[in-house]
């Protein structure tokens, strides 16, 4: 990929553009990376999951962690979970709608099967989705044009100066 690992942030998602196709970004995220893109009939080279895909995915991971680590703190018999997740918005101004299909596999019975599910609608991206988030969006600088430390940076700061209103 295009970063070096000091780039990388324990605490955030860095999303950059590749500079390959219209739309190819680079997700770095805990030390990995790999490619988000939109498809290729939209305009994209199909190098990745789209953002909705993405959302999608974050879903459907939580819901399986959670419900595998509940399972695992009953020691309840669950071999294998698996979440699909279907999203769709009927408008640009529609609501989104996010389907999950859990499948449990295992020797459990009714009930285990039935808590578990609950416990899947108690994933915290679950919560996050359905309690909605605030945004913040800050400009930011890009990293390479910070004035330097100890004097310098006299043509930056000339700029920003020209720019004040």
């Amino acid at each position: 990929m295009t970063h070096e690992p000091q780039d990388a942030d324990p605490d955030a998602v860095t999303v950059t553009e590749t500079g390959v196709g219209r739309f190819q970004v680079e997700v770095l995220s805990a030390g990995a990376s790999f490619l988000a893109d939109e498809p290729a009939e939209l305009g994209g080279l199909g190098s990745g999951p789209n953002p909705y895909d993405l959302l999608a995915a974050a879903l459907g991971a939580c819901t399986t962690m959670t419900v595998r680590l509940y399972a695992e703190r009953k020691g309840w018999p669950l071999s294998r979970a698996t979440v699909r997740v279907l999203h769709s918005r009927p408008s640009p101004q529609g609501r989104d709608r996010f389907a999950r299909e859990v499948t449990l596999e295992g020797p459990l019975d009714d009930g285990q099967r039935a808590r578990l599910l609950e416990i899947a609608g108690k994933c915290p991206v679950h919560r996050t989705l359905e309690a909605g988030a605030d945004m913040v969006t800050v400009l930011a600088q890009p990293r390479g044009l910070e004035a330097p430390h100890g004097g310098g940076g006299g043509h930056l700061r000339d700029m920003e100066a020209a720019c004040r209103d």
